[in-house]
């Protein structure tokens, strides 16, 4: 048996790898076991990173394609390399793999390359070696959601993974699923030229975002191309000659087809802990997540959990948060995640943001809100830009002026956003982020004239 670690850490995702890093900042041994060759998990391998790098080609196909021509700039139409478009977004994988596996070595990780098994507390099994810690931390992320009906063959129906690694443009391309996921992946191949169509249960798309940034979304994806179904539940699916046929029920008791080359089922991730024996560990789980304390103990002494495998939002940040926090607390020091401030992003055209209340929160709590609005169609920064589209919105307590929420659709929203994190982090209030100096000019502007249309009046709004 291998003994002598202070962390044995399972995964090696944002949760993983951070936690594994961190800990060995605080004079932990630590080992670090990944089941994948590369580090980085989902987020880096299979989702946050490949995705934007094909948002990031597929929006300056796009824009070369559709403003150039504003700009004075002359070309000939682009073409599309699809293979190549791959490739570059491989290249920005592996040299992100490349530099994490080189900051754990840097740390003096140690990384074992296997599939973990623990039935034992204390005790992790790589194959045929043991390896033994008072504290292991659960670090395994999630899969994509399948559904019974549909169940995936990672060729028509696809799942997110699939769904980077097209070979070729598909010509008709159904998502089911209007989050975050459906809506990126939606937007890259429509982009790039398919033809797409986004079937949603739910009455509007991205549940539980403030729904007027949500209605804005929708509206510049469909002048983009992409179609919505709403209100429409899928039945079944079967494959045919043609790809796959979908057959649904609106909320009107109305039954449809749909015909796709393929479906790219984004109803949402499952947790994953293969190779956790959660029953004969007396890990208790609640609502397909392990269930953990505030500390991030399991119910088995010394089993920490973190991440995608337990309750609330799977986001890398997140995982990565719980991670420091959860070995701080181990290592005697204070850690803490701030679960009412955890910043969202969405890398469609145009971006979206999010942090803390909604609209819709703040009215189901009871609280009485004040709320700011500021269009980036009166910023002269999104003008010069081409990206007037959007609006930056406040929401503030009444009776003090602390922010409550910031939303923000527009250019860079998911940067903008983080100054807002930044001032609700400490209490602030809209009048001290109205009476912030913000350069000129720039779209950071936006959310000062919304937070003084909060406070009082904005100055470049009437």
């Amino acid at each position: 048996m291998n003994t002598g670690y202070d962390l044995i850490v399972i995964g090696a995702g944002p949760g993983g790898y951070v936690g594994a890093i961190r800990a060995a900042q605080l004079g932990m041994k630590v080992l670090l076991i990944e089941k994948e060759k590369t580090m980085g998990g989902t987020c880096l391998n299979a989702g946050c990173i490949p995705s934007k790098a094909l948002l990031t080609s597929s929006a300056l196909f796009q824009q070369i394609q559709q403003e150039a021509s504003d700009h004075g700039i002359v070309c000939a139409p682009p073409s599309i390399d699809i293979p190549a478009m791959i490739s570059r977004k491989n290249r920005v994988v592996s040299s992100l793999t490349r530099g994490i596996a080189s900051l754990l070595k840097g740390n003096k990780v140690d990384i074992i390359q296997g599939s973990a098994k623990v039935n034992t507390p204390g005790i992790v099994r790589v194959g045929s070696e043991e390896y033994h810690s008072d504290s292991i931390l659960i670090a395994t992320g999630s899969r994509p959601a399948e559904l019974p009906f549909l169940p995936f063959d990672h060729t028509s129906v696809v799942d997110s993974t699939d769904a980077l690694t097209f070979s070729e443009v598909p010509e008709r391309l159904l998502i089911v699923g209007a989050g975050v996921i459906g809506l990126e992946l939606g937007s890259v191949w429509s982009r790039l030229g398919a033809c797409v169509q986004i079937i949603e249960s739910m009455t509007e798309i991205l549940t539980g975002w403030d729904r007027d940034i949500a209605k804005t979304v929708q509206k510049s994806l469909e002048k983009q191309g992409i179609e919505f179904h709403c209100r429409v539940r899928i039945l079944e699916g079967q494959t045919n000659d043609s790809g796959v046929l979908l057959k649904a029920e609106a909320a009107d008791g109305k039954f449809r087809d749909f015909q796709g080359d393929k479906v790219l089922v984004a109803a949402g991730r499952k947790a994953a802990w293969d190779g956790i024996d959660t029953k004969s560990l007396g890990i208790e789980t609640e609502n397909g997540h392990i269930t953990v304390s505030e500390r991030y103990e399991t119910s088995a002494a010394g089993i920490y959990a973190v991440g995608d495998c337990i309750a609330g939002p799977m986001l890398a940040h997140k995982a990565s948060e719980e991670a420091a926090a959860c070995v701080e607390m181990l290592a005697g020091k204070y850690g803490k995640v701030n679960y009412s401030l955890i910043p969202g992003a969405l890398y469609t055209k145009p971006e979206a943001a999010m942090v803390g209340k909604t609209e819709e929160q703040c009215r189901a709590e009871g609280i009485e809100y004040t709320k700011g609005v500021f269009r980036f169609s009166a910023n002269g920064r999104a003008i010069v830009s081409g990206s007037a589209e959007g609006m930056v919105k406040v929401l503030t307590r009444k009776k003090d002026d602390t922010v409550l929420g910031v939303h923000i659709a527009g250019e860079h929203a998911s940067e903008l956003i983080h100054e807002a994190a930044v001032l609700m982090e400490f209490g602030g209030s809209a009048e001290d982020l109205a009476l912030t100096i913000h350069a000129h000019p720039s779209l950071s502007e936006a959310v000062k004239e919304a937070a003084m249309a909060a406070w009082e009046r904005p100055i470049h709004a009437l």
